[in-house]
C-alpha cells in the first residue's frame, strides 16, 4: 500500500516556459528522495514528455508532485491534468510508435517505459489526466510484451 505525504506542489503547465520549471521541479524533488542521476533523468524525460502533452495536446493545465512511500520505499507521483480535447483512442495513443507530432518523438508510450506505474484517464470533450510513479533504487519495469 502507498502512503502519500501530501501535495508536495501544484505547477502550472500554461507556457513553454512553465515545461522548463516542471522538469527543474521534478528533478529536485528526485534528487531529495534519493533518486540516483540515471533514475532523475528517466523520470525527468516522462514528466517533460507529459508536459509537453498536456501543453499542446490538453491546452494547458498543471502537474501535481507527491511524495509517496511504500514501506521502506521512496517514491514520486506525478499527475497531470487538463481540460482539453481528451484522447479519443486511447489504444493507439499507447501504442509504441505512435506520435501526433512535436514532443519528444517518445509519446506515452515511451513515458510509460520510463516510470514504475503509469495510469491514465480521458474522456473525449473533458480532459485527461495521466499519473506516474517512480520509486528510488528499484529498476524500471520490464517492457510490456504486445
Amino acid at each position: 500500500m502507498h502512503t502519500a505525504a501530501g501535495v508536495e506542489a501544484c505547477l502550472p503547465i500554461r507556457s513553454d516556459m512553465d515545461l522548463v520549471w516542471v522538469r527543474q521541479h521534478v528533478r529536485q524533488a528526485a534528487a531529495r528522495l534519493g533518486f540516483g542521476l540515471v533514475e532523475q533523468t528517466k523520470l525527468v524525460t516522462a514528466a517533460s514528455e507529459l508536459a509537453r502533452n498536456t501543453l499542446v495536446h490538453g491546452g494547458g493545465g498543471q502537474m501535481a508532485a507527491t511524495h509517496v512511500s511504500s514501506g521502506a520505499a521512496q517514491g514520486l507521483r506525478l499527475a497531470f491534468s487538463d481540460e482539453g480535447p481528451g484522447i479519443a483512442d486511447l489504444d493507439q495513443a499507447l501504442s509504441d510508435g505512435y506520435t501526433s507530432g512535436g514532443g519528444l518523438g517518445m509519446g506515452l508510450s515511451g513515458a510509460r517505459r520510463l516510470v514504475h506505474e503509469f495510469d491514465i484517464e480521458s474522456t473525449p470533450g473533458a480532459g485527461t489526466t495521466v499519473r506516474v510513479t517512480c520509486w528510488a533504487g528499484r529498476p524500471p519495469r520490464p517492457r510490456e510484451e504486445v
